[in-house]
């Protein structure tokens, strides 16, 4: 089948775009806002997209509190989504006002992180610190502005990772099993992996 995408007239029950564009890695995002209220919310439009320094993405359907809370203080952390927090990460999905802590929504504890004060959760193996750098107003082909969407870009200053997840050297993904992203309301779990070299 092909579609216009712009019409988005694909005769299917639900809109394919999230399942074909997958899976796509979850950013289990924390901050703390001006005020000092904590906040945890998934990102499935998320990734890692620099190195050195290293840079990470998020994009916010809406200034979500997520958002808002990185521009107003800075900072924030990506905690990994492992299939052992699979609940928990859903949970903390949840719609809610700005004054609800979803650690505590989501049963979850709150751990400090070293280099930011946006808080970590505790039980995720991989915490990425991150320092707020600019928020992207996307547009469209025609030029106008996104109706929704504004990409959240951060810095890396600081990473940890459960040292049970290193083995010879690197960090073994599939002990990991972090979660990812697909459409509809599935989601994928990485627990088996293979390696391939570049040609060279």
């Amino acid at each position: 089948m092909f579609y216009d995408a712009g019409t988005n007239a694909h005769g299917l029950k639900h809109d394919p775009f999230k399942a074909l564009v997958a899976p796509r890695p979850i950013g289990w995002i924390s901050t703390l806002s001006r005020e000092g209220v904590p906040n945890l919310a998934p990102y499935s439009f998320f990734n890692a997209i620099a190195t050195d320094p290293h840079i990470v993405m998020f994009a916010s359907a809406g200034r979500k509190d997520s958002q808002r809370n990185a521009e107003e203080t800075g900072e924030f952390v990506c905690n990994l989504a492992t299939w052992d927090l699979r609940e928990q990460m859903n949970k903390s999905s949840a719609s809610v006002g700005p004054e609800v802590n979803e650690f505590v929504l989501s049963g979850l504890e709150m751990a400090p992180s070293v280099m930011v004060r946006a808080p970590q959760v505790k039980a995720s193996p991989v915490h990425l610190e991150c320092v707020w750098l600019q928020t992207l107003k996307l547009k469209t082909r025609s030029g106008e502005p996104h109706p929704i969407y504004g990409v959240v870009v951060g810095e890396v200053v600081g990473i940890s990772i459960d040292d049970q997840f290193i083995t010879d050297g690197v960090v073994d993904t599939a002990a990991l099993r972090p979660l990812s992203r697909l459409g509809y309301h599935d989601f994928a779990v990485i627990d088996e992996l293979f390696t391939m070299r570049r040609p060279g």
